[in-house]
Order: structure tokens, then C-alpha cells, then sequence
């Protein structure tokens, strides 16, 4: 069993905050995930506050991983795959600043591991269009309400979530 202490944190946003913490929830190696807002000017807001699009936030999974069983290079790899990098301010029905594409490193090699992977994503010819996705230090973590927590799991969805 791993030591808590070895454990990192990593936060992305990729749409509706219930289909990427899905996406994490699904690795070996992921001990925890936890959704909410980060990135905004609103102290402690509300999902219906975030919900209009006014204070700031993205919508955000915080995974809390071992970086022994797992790397934030797996990570990133399964960032990309979940969302489209190169729609801004959208992610498939989900339209609004609160669904942007971003990632807030925790770290400064978080920093150069996620600038290098999106320019290899961006050099690879995957997306005709230009990726938009944010590479910010990381804010303020708010949690999401509890009904929003394990949403996929309280309530049986099987299929992907938020018009994916």
C-alpha cells in the first residue's frame, strides 16, 4: 500500500465536471477524485453561481494520484482524449467560460510536462484547429456541492456524460 504522503494532486478542466472525473476515476493509480470550480473571482461560489458563466471559474476534476502506479504523463494522455482542446469556451452541448479547456499545474514540472504535451498534441496534425486549452497555476480549489460528487455513480450512468 502507498504512503499518503507520496500522493500528487492534478486538476483539469474539460467540460461538464461529471464526465472528466468519469474519465480519472477509471485509472489504477487514481486514489480520489473531486469536483468543482477553480479559476475564478468569486470567493467559495455556488454550482448555480458558476453555472452563469460571471465569476470566472472552469469546471474541474481534482484527481489525487500515486505518482508510483500512475504518471501525470498517463494523465495528461487521458486529458486530451476526453474533450476537445480546440473549442473554445465549449465543450460538445455545454456552452460557456465554465467549460473551457485548461489545466492548472500544481508544480513547476507539471508546468513544463503540460506545455510540452500540448505543443506535441498541437504539432501532431491530430486537430486541424488550433488548441485553445489553458495552462494556468493552480487557484483556488472550491468542491462542487455534494450532489455533484460521484454524479456518474449516484446515479448509474453507464454512458458518457454532457453531450459527449
Amino acid at each position: 500500500m502507498s504512503n499518503k504522503t507520496n500522493l500528487q494532486k492534478a486538476t483539469f478542466g474539460a467540460g461538464c465536471f461529471w464526465h472528466v472525473q468519469q474519465a480519472f476515476d477509471q485509472f489504477k493509480g487514481v486514489k480520489a477524485t473531486t469536483v468543482g470550480f477553480m479559476g475564478g473571482h468569486v470567493k467559495d461560489p455556488s454550482y448555480k453561481q458558476v453555472s452563469t458563466g460571471q465569476t470566472g471559474h472552469a469546471e474541474v476534476c481534482q484527481v489525487i494520484y500515486d505518482p508510483n502506479k500512475i504518471s501525470y504523463e498517463q494523465l495528461l494522455e487521458k486529458f486530451w482524449e476526453i474533450h476537445d482542446p480546440t473549442q473554445l469556451n465549449q465543450q460538445g452541448l455545454d456552452i460557456g467560460s465554465q467549460y473551457r479547456s485548461v489545466i492548472f499545474y500544481h508544480n513547476q514540472k507539471q508546468k513544463m510536462l503540460a506545455k510540452q504535451s500540448k505543443k506535441n498534441l498541437a504539432q501532431s496534425d491530430q486537430y486541424k484547429k488550433e488548441i485553445v486549452t489553458e495552462i494556468k497555476p493552480v487557484a483556488e480549489f472550491y468542491p462542487a456541492e455534494e450532489y455533484h460528487q460521484d454524479y456518474y455513480k449516484k446515479h448509474k450512468l453507464k454512458a458518457k456524460l454532457c453531450g459527449f
